[in-house]
């Protein structure tokens, strides 16, 4: 059986002060579920603070995004080396607002996915369809689109590692919902997608949902078959709904 995963993404969010209550509150909350593999991914100038506060825990961290190169002229931006240097494990790779607001396409995803294997991260590749491309019936075409861009660039094998996250656009910060049956009908569609190259990863591949999970829908989400777990947003910011959502999943 996969081990369930839940990760909050904190995204532009939290002051030190903040982060580090939160970090305290999880971290202590944590113990309680050590059968689900708990991961935070705090904005980079909170990463130290991360490293500092969970050093001595179970929980992992990871970065929110990564820029291709080593090192080198590119004002503004981080590289998975120096994300390993903070310690971080994983990654967010293709989240839906990189790829909205800040246009980045799935060639770009896809190196963006080999750079962080190159670096010992664990990309965590998000993938998902808008409100529109779902009313036109384009679910599957998008995301087919989006792995297979990257399944182009680096072997199937790299999928025991790392993890896809479905995000239902239309689902996040929209007053809209994906239902656990909605979920569970496309993690089977990325699974077959993924036996199509190896059966095997496909059966071992974590799949996590990525749809506005709370409290109070995260045990049916979790009860679906192919629902390895969940990437978390708003939710991962409160500390009391976030290890509900762990509890879920434990």
């Amino acid at each position: 059986m996969r081990r369930k995963i839940v990760a909050g993404n904190w995204k532009m969010h939290g002051s030190r002060v903040e982060t580090m209550a939160l970090l305290n509150a999880i971290k202590s909350g944590a113990r309680a579920y050590p059968s689900v593999s708990i991961i935070v991914l705090p904005s980079f100038v909170h990463l130290q603070l991360t490293e500092n506060q969970l050093a001595d825990s179970l929980i992992a961290w990871g970065g929110q995004n990564l820029y291709l190169g080593q090192a080198g002229a590119f004002t503004g931006e981080i590289s998975g080396l120096m994300l390993a240097d903070y310690g971080c494990q994983y990654v967010l790779v293709g989240h839906s607002e990189r790829r909205l607001l800040f246009h980045e396409d799935s060639i770009t995803v896809a190196e963006k996915f080999k750079a962080a294997l190159q670096f010992g991260l664990q990309p965590i590749l998000c993938v998902g369809e808008t409100r529109q491309q779902r009313e036109k019936g384009q679910t599957e075409a998008v995301i087919a689109e989006q792995l297979q861009a990257v399944l182009q660039c680096v072997d199937i094998d790299v999928f025991r590692l790392a993890i896809i996250a479905y995000e239902p656009v239309w689902a996040i910060g929209t007053g809209l919902t994906a239902t656990p049956a909605q979920a569970q009908a496309v993690h089977e569609y990325i699974r077959g997608l993924l036996a199509e190259h190896s059966v095997d990863v496909a059966n071992t591949a974590h799949i996590l949902y990525g749809g506005s999970v709370k409290p109070d829908n995260a045990s049916e989400l979790f009860a679906m078959p192919g629902i390895d777990g969940a990437l978390v947003g708003g939710a991962s910011l409160d500390a009391k709904s976030f290890l509900a959502i762990c509890q879920a999943a434990n």
